[in-house]
């Protein structure tokens, strides 16, 4: 569902994204982590479409996201790290933006709606402003905003960060259950127990993807008690080899 070759990203001197290659099959959960600056945002945008390689191709749904944009953009959902909510608006009414804004129809609105509403235990909160929404029912809405076109491929930058613990849990039951309809996953995430829950994990490090294995296969190989203990040696193996 996504492939890479030699995915390049560069802003003047610096190399965000250097010479990716990634593939992920469908209904995969993948999770990119690394150091801030270490290019796991540059690289969903690239997969987006909202960044231009500087060199290299991607395929994000069979699609070719340069020459394909649009089909692309059909068949992902994005959510940023600030996902563009409107804080005087409602539940509903910021559904009903994103659902204009997606094109879909009223017929499917008006079954899709009710249907995310319930997965993800909004529904008495229809009527209040998005501004008024704790951390994490606004990353909820976000995401239910993002499925209103039925997307096959979730782009996920931190969903969860500076969401409490409950909501964190909450929100992973929510992806899991997408995951089991088809729905293929990549996020980057700062938490290791987030990371321990993806089938695969990538460590990026200097726009490099330095690492790519299931997170047991990676405690194994390094003989570490925990995932975070087997990034901080590779960073530290990255940054030596690099200096």
């Amino acid at each position: 569902m996504i492939r890479t070759h030699q995915l390049t990203r560069r802003f003047g001197a610096l190399t965000a994204v250097d010479r990716l290659e990634l593939e992920i099959p469908r209904g995969e959960v993948f999770g990119l982590v690394g150091p801030d600056g270490a290019g796991k945002t540059t690289t969903l945008r690239l997969l987006c479409g909202l960044l231009d390689p500087t060199e290299g191709e991607a395929w994000v749904a069979g699609h070719h996201v340069s020459r394909e944009p649009d089909r692309v953009k059909d068949n992902i959902g994005y959510m940023a790290q600030r996902f563009g909510l409107y804080a005087d608006l409602s539940v509903d009414e910021n559904m009903d933006f994103y659902s204009d804004l997606y094109g879909v129809p009223q017929s499917e609105r008006d079954r899709l709606m009710p249907e995310l509403l319930h997965m993800t235990r909004m529904e008495p909160f229809r009527r209040r402003l998005a501004g008024r929404l704790s951390g994490g029912m606004k990353q909820k809405l976000a995401l239910m905003c993002t499925l209103l076109h039925r997307p096959k491929v979730l782009l996920l930058d931190e969903p969860t960060n500076g969401v409490d613990p409950v909501s964190r849990r909450d929100f992973w039951l929510i992806l899991r259950r997408l995951v089991s309809e088809g729905i293929t996953l990549l996020l980057t995430t700062a938490y290791m127990d987030e990371a321990e829950r993806c089938h695969r994990v990538g460590l990026m490090y200097g726009g490099r993807l330095i690492r790519c294995q299931t997170p047991a296969a990676l405690r194994e190989e390094l003989a570490s008690p925990t995932l975070e203990d087997a990034f901080v040696s590779l960073i530290r193996k990255a940054s030596t080899e690099e200096a």
